[in-house]
């Protein structure tokens, strides 16, 4: 388990998303001045002790008299190591300053902007604040009162407006549209005050007769909050009226909150009394009906807290990105994505009404999943997988799977994350479809057209963790409602400090009834709305609160409390579907790992767990078996302890080294005969591909290990971008490993005796030979009743005991069923190295073209006419 530490550690270098950016508060004194006055740059509001340091620096930029970026200060250093020059002056009161001249500072002239942020020495990781812009010279217009743009008020509180203009100008204040002050002589200061009772939203235009400038702020007074009960029925987040397109309900759940607004297109995203959410003070819960809203139509919004917070509803199904990643999705991925609204921050959710019901055909009402042991997932990651990331793009790929014979697609994880290039393990809204990959009706053709040609869907879900944009870690944390800093103590979800030693991102409580709640109601979602067939959970050691960051024996240790738990989740998915596949990803120890996979197992259920075999595997593909170190045994769900086929097991995952690339770089060699050499190589891996597939139970491949894909896991960095080698398709020699996977996968589907449980192995041999025994006693007729796999994985040619279980004719079913006669079940057969046969005791059909009546393997006038 150190390596998956590890892995997780890249992780989260390679994303550098938003997990400690803090929201500053910046002022200038003088607040308008040229670019060769000094100034004075004081920024509140940032907390350096949430990037874990003390100090904070200054990062600069300008721009030229045409408004483009001209360059960076001279004395910025790096970003990874701050020039000490530009640390800030802390001032023992939380705030932090820094005095310049513009033309001094940059060494440049004709400067008409310039930018800054608040940084950690070393601001990777996101430590850091957002941008900050101030205009130098020309017509400037600067509000100096109130210096946020909401102020929170008591009802009667006397305000004083005051701002500042580079030039004498006169001014007019307009209150909620209404002109309450229009001044006649030109100053280039301006006071105004006022008592303030209601909200208001006030305007502040300057002009000197031949510039203007405006600025926009708002007086919230605070406001006497409706007590009245959620309407029995409603759910956290959207609820939609079927009578009613023009309605919609919204529900938040946000304890210790005293009030929240509801902000979006329909109210110019002004705080709003009309828009003051009702309290349910017994449910810890807010809840507002919509009226007037427009059938199909985009309407936007956002919760703001306390005037203090603004977050996108948690139970978001569709988000515009804060952070400007929509712009990179292009209109034939997602086709007439909303815009984000100009002057706004943060996720915003996305609100439609009266959009007609999916049109799911029959295949999807009535499909009937494979058998947990017949199970050959396909596991994919759509942006490695076309170079359209796309729904649609996979959907065209179907044929291509279809003829492999997988029977279904593991897709990982499609919820809404951080940035749109991602493996996807960086979740920040657990409901929402990420648009990088498509929209939701794209994703239900692509179920829909799955489950047409008999293939089942699992989504890889990520519930151990949520980043920093997550908008219940934002409500309550350490860096005052934004992405850094860590759960505050009242934070029903998170932990503030994990209690596992796997931890990335945001620790999920899994304890606590609101996160449960959480998790049920987002995955029941999945499970309605999308069709979906199964879900492959990550991480599950994480779902414990009984160790902590730094404890790895305890981690690993059976833990009741995350037994419990997830059984739990496990019920909550048979609620909504009684066969749906529910996969761990666990690696653990049996004894826990026994206890999900026996659960319900009278009602025909259990949970199914991953089962890495990668290292034994590769050890054999390369030619190395010393010590034991190629007996991929555990593959064996009986092997690894469970009573039925609960494991599901793989040589590679997106998280594990390909095994061809490891073949090519360190493979064994023997005279000429060599595993680094690439056919060589792919031939190994049908070798591999006969002692996988042949193994009673579920199998995963990982994409494109069919065709012998051989780029190391790390190129590009671990989560990086991989290229994707559709070309592979012109090489026949890695056409023949899909050819030959192919094959066996339609022979583990179309015989009964693949589900036997009796079955023997003979896998430890220091030689690299291996035999695999499979038996059902309950054949009748023409069906198998012995099946016996020999392979060579040694470096040499080899004979091997083939332990045939009875003599007679036998059938080698990979050579168009050619038979032999077996008078001796000892007698050795010779074997190349890489070699292996699969001889039967019956022919078999699977493999047959149903033209070939007679199974000869040529289709001819007596397989035509097969009565004359």
């Amino acid at each position: 388990m150190i390596r998956r530490l590890l892995t997780f550690f890249l992780f989260i270098l390679s994303l550098g998303l938003y997990a400690q950016q803090q929201e500053g508060t910046f002022t200038i004194d003088p607040p308008v001045f040229n670019e060769d006055d000094e100034i004075t740059i004081t920024v509140s509001g940032v907390n350096p002790s949430v990037w874990g340091v003390s100090d904070v620096y200054l990062w600069a930029w300008y721009f030229d008299a045409s408004g483009t970026q001209a360059g960076d200060s001279p004395t910025n250093g790096t970003w990874e190591n701050s020039n000490e020059v530009q640390k800030m002056t802390d001032n023992g009161d939380g705030t932090f300053s820094y005095t310049l001249t513009p033309t001094t500072f940059y060494n440049a002239t004709g400067i008409s902007r310039i930018g800054m942020l608040a940084k950690a020495k070393n601001g990777t990781g996101d430590k850091k604040t957002q941008d900050y812009l101030a205009d130098v010279g020309g017509y400037q217009l600067v509000l100096t009162s109130p210096t946020q743009s909401t102020t929170l008020i008591d009802a009667g509180t006397e305000v004083t407006i005051t701002a500042t203009t580079s030039i004498a100008s006169t001014f007019v204040l307009t209150a909620n549209g209404t002109t309450v002050d229009n001044t006649t002589t030109a100053d280039t200061d301006y006071s105004y005050t006022t008592t303030i009772n209601t909200t208001t939203n006030f305007g502040l235009e300057a002009t000197d007769g031949s510039n203007t400038e405006s600025v926009s702020f708002t007086y919230v007074v605070r406001p006497t909050v409706t007590e009245e009960p959620v309407p029995a029925g409603l759910l956290d987040g959207i609820n939609l009226n079927p009578s009613d397109p023009t309605t919609a309900t919204l529900v938040l759940y946000a304890p210790g909150k005293e009030f929240v607004y509801v902000i979006g297109d329909f109210n110019n995203w002004n705080v709003d009394d009309g828009f003051l959410m009702k309290k349910d003070t017994t449910q810890d819960r807010f809840w507002l009906e919509l009226s007037g809203l427009t059938p199909q139509f985009d309407h936007l919004y956002q919760y703001l807290v306390d005037l203090e917070i603004n977050i996108a509803d948690p139970y978001s199904t569709l988000l515009l990105d804060g952070y400007g990643n929509d712009s990179f999705i292009d209109n034939t991925t997602y086709p007439n994505l909303p815009d984000y609204p100009s002057g706004q921050t943060e996720a915003i959710t996305v609100l439609r009404t009266g959009d007609p019901d999916f049109a799911w055909s029959d295949a999807t009402l009535n499909f009937q999943k494979p058998k947990k042991t017949d199970l050959v997932v396909y596991e994919l990651l759509i942006r490695d997988f076309d170079e359209l990331h796309s729904f649609d793009a996979v959907r065209s790929r179907l044929d291509y799977l279809e003829e492999l014979g997988v029977n279904a697609i593991e897709f990982m994880p499609l919820n809404e994350f951080d940035g749109n290039e991602s493996w996807g393990y960086n979740p920040s809204f657990h409901m929402a479809l990420d648009k990088y990959y498509g929209t939701k009706d794209a994703f239900k053709t692509l179920v829909d057209e799955c489950h047409a040609r008999g293939i089942a869907v699992i989504v890889d879900v990520v519930y151990n963790h949520a980043t920093g944009q997550h908008p219940y870690f934002r409500l309550w944390n350490t860096s005052n409602g934004n992405t850094g800093g860590v759960a505050s103590a009242e934070n029903p979800f998170f932990n503030a400090e994990a209690k596992h030693a796997y931890s990335v991102f945001n620790d999920l409580n899994h304890q606590s009834q609101a996160t449960r709640d959480y998790v049920n109601r987002t995955v029941t979602y999945w499970i309605n709305e999308y069709k979906i067939d199964g879900m492959r959970w990550d991480l599950t050691k994480g779902f414990t609160q009984n160790c902590s960051s730094s404890d790895e024996s305890c981690t690993n240790a059976t833990q009741n409390d995350r037994i419990d738990v997830l059984k739990g989740y496990a019920d909550n998915q048979w609620d909504s579907d009684a066969d749906f596949y529910v996969i761990f990803e666990h690696l653990g120890g049996i004894q826990e790992e026994e206890q999900w996979a026996d659960y319900r197992i009278g009602e025909g259920k259990g949970i199914m767990l991953w089962n890495k075999m990668t290292d034994p595997y590769n050890e054999a593909t390369m030619g190395y078996h010393e010590s034991g170190k190629s007996n991929f045994s555990g593959v064996s769900y009986i092997d690894k302890g469970f009573a039925q086929p609960s494991a599901v097991s793989y040589m590679e995952s997106h998280d594990e080294e390909r095994l061809m690339y490891k073949n090519l770089e360190f493979g064994n060699s023997e005279g000429d005969y060599s595993a680094t050499d690439l056919n060589t190589a792919l031939d190994r891996m049908a070798t591999a591909g006969a002692f996988f597939f042949t193994v009673p139970g579920p199998k995963m491949i990982w994409q494109f290990g069919e065709l012998g894909y051989e780029v190391s896991i790390n190129e590009n960095g671990r989560t990086g971008n991989k290229p994707i080698r559709w070309n592979y398709l012109d090489d026949p020699n890695r056409t023949d490993l899909y050819d030959a996977w192919a094959e066996l996968i339609k022979l583990k589907l179309g015989e009964e005796i693949f589900e036997t449980t009796d079955f023997t192995m003979n896998l430890g041999a220091s030689t690299g030979l291996k035999t695999i025994h499979l038996t059902d006693n309950t054949a009748t007729g023409d069906a198998i009743k012995y099946i016996t796999v020999i392979g060579n994985f040694g470096m040499t040619n080899q004979a091997i005991n083939p332990a045939f279980q009875e003599t007679g004719t036998w059938y080698n079913l990979l050579e168009n069923n050619s038979p032999i006669t077996v008078t001796n079940t000892a007698e050795p057969i010779d074997l190349a190295p890489g070699e292996f046969k699969i001889y039967a005791d019956n022919p078999s059909l699977a493999l047959v073209d149903p033209n070939d009546l007679d199974g000869d393997g040529v289709v001819n006038a007596d397989d035509l006419c097969p009565n004359t």
